[in-house]
C-alpha cells in the first residue's frame, strides 16, 4: 500500500503543470423574477475547480482545465444547467446570463414513498431500501428507483445502503452499530436538507472513499440555504397524515453572518396500516460567520423526535383471514388503540465546521460532530404468562389442521376440524391484543407477569474530520480527508409499564433458578417503571479512516485513482453477570481489532461533449459490523468463530449521451461481496444440539457468505417537444448468494452437562438461491407536460418483477434430513423430490404500479404560491414487498408436517407495500 502510494505521488511530481490565463465566467439569474441568485455552484465535471456566485449572481473560475469540458450549474429547487464547452488558452470563456427555472417537481421529494423512515425491522436491521440515498439525483434511473420503484423496496444493484455513505456537512450519518444511516434522525426537515449532491457507485468524491453503492451528500451551510421564507402544509395517507413546516434562511449580511432555521410536526392517529400511530417533531438550526474572505464557521444542530406504532409481517393464513392492513401489534384499552412496538427516535446532531479557502485552487475543511441519545423499540414481557400475540400459533385454524399424533413414535395426521373452527371464529371476534386482559392477571398475581418494555441503544458519539481539496494544476486534482470516530453506545432493556403490576421479577422463568438471574450480581431484584433490567452492557467503537485521491484531466480522457486504509475497534463492557454466562458476561472483553485498506480507479472518455464513457472500479475490505461480530452481544462477549473482514469488489461502465433532446445512460454493472456473516434470532424446533433440546430460542450466526450481483441499468428522457418530456427505466439484473455458507447455532439454555456451546452445523447449501428483499428486474415509462405557465402534470407505470422471500440458511444443511437426538441418523422416509419442492425459494408476484402527480405555482406580489399533488399506486393493488422463511420448523418431518393441510401454522410472514396513497402539499415562498 505504501509503495503505491508513493508512486502515484512520484507520477504528480513528473506531470506538467502548464500555466494558463483563461478564465470561465457567467452570470446567474431567475428566469421568472431575473433576480440574481446568490451561492449557485458552477462545476467543471470530473476536477475540483468550481466557483459559487456571488450577490450579483456572478461566478468566475480561473485558469480551467483545457480541452473538452462540461459545466454544470447547480441550485437547490432549480432544473440543472449543463454546458458543453471548448476551452483553450487563446480567450476567456464568457457565457454570459443564464436562466435558471424552477424545478417544479421538486415537491415530488416530499412525497417519496421509501421505508427509510418506516423500516419494519425493532434494530434498523435490513429492512430499509436505498431510495432514501436517492433523494438528491436528477439521473432518470435513479429517479424511479427511489420515486417510483421505492414504494416495492427496490435496492439498487442489489445492494443495502450499509454499502453507501450518507453524509451531513461532511460527518458520516452511518450508524457504527450496523453500516446503515438511520433517516429519522433528520426525518421531516425536507427543505433543510435539500441541498443534496449524489455520487453513483465508485465514482470520485470530496467526501470519502466510498462504498459501491454510491455517496449522499447533504449540506446545511447556513449561507448556502435559498434565502427566504417558505411555508408549507400537506395531506397524506402513507405513514403520517399531516404535516405543517416553516422554514426561514436570511442569506449572507453584510456583517458576515447568515442563518437558516426549520421546524416541522408530522402526526397521525392511525397511518396506512392498522395501529400505526406517528408523532414527529423536528428542528434544524445553521448559523455561519464569515471571517473573511477564506475563512467561515458553520453551526448546524439537528433535533428530529420521532414515535411511530410498527405494523406486523403475516403469514398468509392471517392475512386471508383478516386482509393485508391487519396489525397484531395492538389492541383497545379503553377508547384508544395501543400499539405495542413503538419504535422512538431522539438522537440530536451538532456539527461545527470550518471553511478555509487557501487559494484559489486549494480548500480545507474541518468537521467536529457530537451526536447523542437513544433509539428504543417497545415490546410486550409475559415472562410467566401465555403469549399475548393473537397471532400466537396456538390462537389460529391451523394448529388443529396440521396437528398429528405421535404416540406410536410415527406422526399420524389427525386434523380437528371442530377444534379449528373455533380457533377460527375465536381469532376473528379476538384478532387484536387484550390490553385488560394483560392487566387482569397481573392484578391476580400481585405481581406483573405482563409488562411493556423498550430495548433501548442509547449512543454518545463524537466524529471529527478535515478534508483537503486542491487542484495542483491544470491536470491533476487532489484530494484527502482524515476523519476519526469514537462511539459509546449503551444498550439495556427498560420497563416502560407494569400494566398495573406492583413490580416484576428480574429472572427468567424458564431457566433453571441457578441460571434465571439476568445479574448474579444483585440476584432476585424487583424491577420497577424506568428501572433498567434483562441486559445492560456498553460497547465502545474506535474508527481512523484516511483516504486519498487523484484525478486526472486531459480534455477528451479523465480517470481518477483512490485510496483508503482504516483501523477499527471494538469492546464490550458488561455491566450485568448473566446467570447462563456468569464467565464472559460481565467486565470489559477482549478488543476487536480490524485494519482494512481499499482501491478504486475509473476513467471517462469523451467522445465528444454529448457521448461518453465511463469506467468504475472498486475494491476494499471492510470490518464486520458490531451487530455482526458478536453471537449475542445482549448477554455475552462470545465473538462469532472465524469472525473476519467482508472483501468487496463492485465494477460498472456506462454509455452516457447529452444532447438538447435526449438524455440517458445506459450501464452494466458487477458487484461482489465474499466473507460476510449475518446473526439471527429465532425460535426453533427440530434442531439438534442435544438429546434433552430438541427446541428453543436461538442465535444463528451465519459466516462466509458470498453475495454476487449484476445487471444492466437504463435512464432516458426524451424532450419531445417544448412542453412534453418521456422518460423510460430499466434495471435487469441479479442478485444470488454465489457460494454456499457455514451455519452455527447457540442456544442461551443450560442443559445436563452445562452451557450449550456454539454447534456447528456446517454447509448451508444456499448457493444460486436468490437474494431477497429487492425486486431484481424493474422498467418503468413516464410522460411529463410542462406548461410555459408553470403547471406542470405527469404519469408513470413500472413493472417488478423477480421478488423473492428470504430463504433461511438453516433448512438448507445437513440437519434438515437429521432425526433430532440421534446422533445425526437421517430420517429413513425421504422423498427426494418432496424436500427439492420444500427447500425451493418462493417467488413473489409480480408488481404494477401507476403513478399520477402535478403541480402548479403562481407569482403574486413577489410571493410565489404553489401545490404539488401525487396519487400512487393508482389501480390500488395489494401487492407484496417481500418476507421471509420462518426456521422454526428445522427439519424435513417437522417442514412436511407444517404443510399437511395446505395451511401452514409456521409459514413465511410477508409485508406489505402501501395501496392508493395520495399526497397534497400547498406552500407558499416570500
Amino acid at each position: 500500500m505504501k509503495k503505491l502510494l508513493f508512486s502515484t505521488f512520484l507520477v504528480l511530481i513528473t506531470i506538467s503543470t502548464w500555466a494558463q490565463s483563461t478564465a470561465l465566467r457567467g452570470i446567474v439569474v431567475d428566469a421568472k423574477t431575473q433576480q440574481p441568485l446568490f451561492n449557485v455552484t458552477a462545476n467543471l465535471a470530473n476536477t475540483n475547480l468550481s466557483a459559487t456566485t456571488n450577490h450579483q449572481g456572478e461566478f468566475e473560475i480561473a485558469n480551467p482545465t483545457l480541452g473538452n469540458q462540461v459545466l454544470y450549474i447547480n441550485f437547490t429547487g432549480y432544473v440543472e444547467k449543463r454546458f458543453t464547452l471548448d476551452i483553450t488558452t487563446e480567450a476567456d470563456v464568457d457565457l454570459g446570463t443564464i436562466y435558471l427555472e424552477e424545478d417544479l417537481t421538486a415537491e415530488q421529494q416530499l412525497s417519496l414513498i421509501t421505508l427509510t423512515e418506516n423500516d419494519l425491522g425493532d434494530d434498523n436491521s435490513g429492512s430499509e431500501t436505498t431510495s432514501g440515498l436517492l433523494q438528491a439525483s436528477r439521473d432518470a434511473f435513479q429517479q424511479a428507483a427511489a420515486f417510483n420503484w421505492g414504494q416495492a423496496r427496490f435496492r439498487v444493484r442489489g445492494l443495502d445502503n450499509e454499502y453507501g455513505n450518507t453524509f451531513i456537512n461532511g460527518i458520516s450519518m452511518n450508524k457504527i452499530f450496523d453500516g446503515r444511516p438511520q433517516y429519522s434522525n433528520w426525518g421531516g426537515l425536507n427543505d433543510a436538507t435539500r441541498n443534496q449532491e449524489f455520487i453513483n457507485g465508485s465514482m470520485p468524491n470530496d467526501y470519502t472513499f466510498g462504498g459501491i453503492l454510491g455517496v449522499q451528500a447533504i449540506n446545511t451551510r447556513a449561507s448556502f440555504m435559498r434565502t427566504g421564507t417558505r411555508a408549507s402544509l400537506s395531506g397524506t395517507n402513507t405513514n403520517y397524515n399531516g404535516r405543517v413546516m416553516l422554514t426561514h434562511a436570511s442569506g449572507m449580511n453584510k456583517n458576515g453572518w447568515a442563518y437558516a432555521a426549520s421546524a416541522s410536526y408530522r402526526m397521525a392517529n392511525q397511518g396506512f396500516f392498522e395501529g400505526t400511530d406517528y408523532d414527529a417533531k423536528s428542528f434544524f438550526l445553521a448559523i455561519e460567520k464569515k471571517i473573511n474572505n477564506n475563512h467561515s464557521l458553520n453551526l448546524s444542530a439537528i433535533y428530529a423526535q420521532n414515535s411511530r406504532g410498527k405494523n406486523s409481517p403475516n403469514t398468509q393464513e392471517v392475512i386471508d383471514l383478516m386482509g393485508y392492513k391487519y396489525n397484531s401489534y395492538w389492541g383497545w384499552q379503553g377508547d384508544k388503540k395501543r400499539n405495542s412496538r413503538d419504535k422512538d427516535v431522539e438522537e440530536p446532531i451538532f456539527i461545527l465546521s470550518h471553511y478555509w479557502n487557501i487559494s484559489e485552487k486549494s480548500s480545507l475543511n474541518t468537521n467536529v460532530a457530537y451526536q447523542f441519545g437513544k433509539i428504543s423499540n417497545t415490546r410486550l414481557d409475559y415472562n410467566g404468562a401465555n403469549n399475548p400475540d393473537p397471532t400466537y400459533y396456538k390462537n389460529l385454524p391451523s394448529y388443529h389442521l396440521n396437528y398429528h399424533n405421535t404416540n406410536s413414535g410415527t406422526p399420524i395426521w389427525t386434523p380437528d376440524y371442530d377444534l379449528a373452527e373455533r380457533n377460527r371464529v375465536d381469532f376473528l371476534n379476538n384478532s387484536q391484543i387484550d390490553w385488560q386482559k394483560l392487566y387482569r392477571e397481573n392484578a391476580q398475581r400481585g405481581f406483573a407477569v405482563n409488562a411493556l418494555y423498550a430495548d433501548v441503544m442509547q449512543d454518545n458519539q463524537l466524529t471529527a474530520n478535515t478534508l483537503f481539496n486542491t487542484q495542483i494544476s491544470n491536470v491533476v486534482g487532489f484530494n484527502a480527508g482524515l476523519t476519526y470516530r469514537n462511539l459509546r453506545s449503551e444498550n439495556y432493556q427498560e420497563m416502560i409499564d407494569l400494566l398495573g403490576g406492583a413490580y416484576l421479577q428480574d429472572n427468567d422463568l424458564f431457566l433453571k433458578p441457578e441460571y434465571a438471574d439476568s445479574d448474579l450480581n444483585n440476584p432476585k431484584r424487583k424491577i420497577y417503571e424506568g428501572d433498567k433490567y434483562g441486559y445492560n452492557y456498553i460497547m465502545h467503537a474506535n474508527i481512523v479512516d484516511l483516504f486519498t485521491q487523484f484525478r486526472f484531466n486531459f480534455g477528451k480522457f479523465d480517470f481518477y485513482l483512490g485510496q483508503n486504509v482504516s483501523y477499527t475497534d471494538y469492546q464490550r463492557e458488561g455491566l450485568y453477570k448473566n446467570g447462563l454466562y456468569a464467565d464472559t458476561s460481565f467486565g470489559k472483553g477482549q478488543k476487536l481489532t480490524f485494519e482494512n485498506y481499499g482501491l478504486k480507479g475509473g476513467a471517462t472518455y469523451k467522445v465528444t461533449g454529448q457521448h461518453i464513457f465511463n469506467f468504475n472500479a472498486s475494491y476494499y475490505t471492510k470490518a464486520p459490523s458490531i451487530r455482526n461480530s458478536y453471537s449475542n452481544t445482549r448477554i455475552s462477549d462470545n465473538i462469532v468463530d472465524g469472525l473476519t473482514d467482508e472483501k468487496v469488489f463492485g465494477t460498472d461502465l456506462s454509455y452516457i449521451i447529452r444532447t438538447p433532446k435526449l438524455k440517458g445512460r445506459v450501464g452494466a454493472y458487477f458487484n461482489e461481496i465474499k466473507d460476510a456473516s449475518e446473526v439471527a434470532f429465532f425460535y426453533a424446533d427440530g434442531i439438534d444440539i442435544d438429546a434433552d433440546t430438541s427446541s428453543d430460542f436461538v442465535s444463528e450466526v451465519t459466516r462466509n457468505i458470498s453475495r454476487q450481483s449484476m445487471g444492466v441499468e437504463l435512464g432516458a428522457e426524451y424532450q419531445a417537444t417544448k412542453t412534453i418530456k418521456l422518460t423510460a427505466a430499466a434495471n435487469y439484473g441479479q442478485a444470488i448468494y454465489s457460494d454456499n455458507a457455514d451455519v452455527y447455532l447457540n442456544v442461551d439454555s443450560r442443559v445436563e452437562n452445562g452451557l450449550n456451546p456454539m454447534v456447528n452445523y456446517g454447509t448451508s447449501y444456499i448457493k444460486n438461491y436468490r437474494v431477497a428483499g429487492s425486486p431484481q428486474q424493474a422498467y418503468s415509462l413516464g410522460i411529463e407536460y410542462r406548461d410555459p405557465n408553470y403547471w406542470w402534470i405527469g404519469a408513470n407505470a413500472n413493472f417488478l418483477t423477480d421478488l423473492y422471500l428470504d430463504v433461511s440458511p438453516l433448512l438448507r444443511t445437513n440437519n434438515f434430513f437429521a432425526e433430532p437426538g440421534q446422533g445425526g441418523a437421517a430420517f429413513s422416509d425421504v422423498d427426494t423430490n418432496v424436500a427439492s419442492n420444500l427447500l425451493k425459494q418462493e417467488k413473489l408476484n409480480d408488481i404494477f404500479l401507476v403513478n399520477v402527480q402535478g403541480g402548479k405555482s403562481w407569482k403574486i406580489k413577489g410571493k410565489t404560491v404553489g401545490f404539488f399533488a401525487s396519487v400512487n399506486n393508482v389501480l390500488g393493488l395489494e401487492y407484496k414487498t417481500g418476507g421471509f422463511e420462518q426456521a422454526r420448523n428445522a427439519n424435513y418431518r417437522e417442514l412436511l408436517m407444517d404443510h399437511a393441510s395446505g395451511t401452514r401454522t409456521f409459514g413465511p410472514k410477508y409485508f406489505y407495500g402501501y395501496g392508493r396513497t395520495y399526497f397534497l402539499n400547498i406552500y407558499m415562498n416570500f
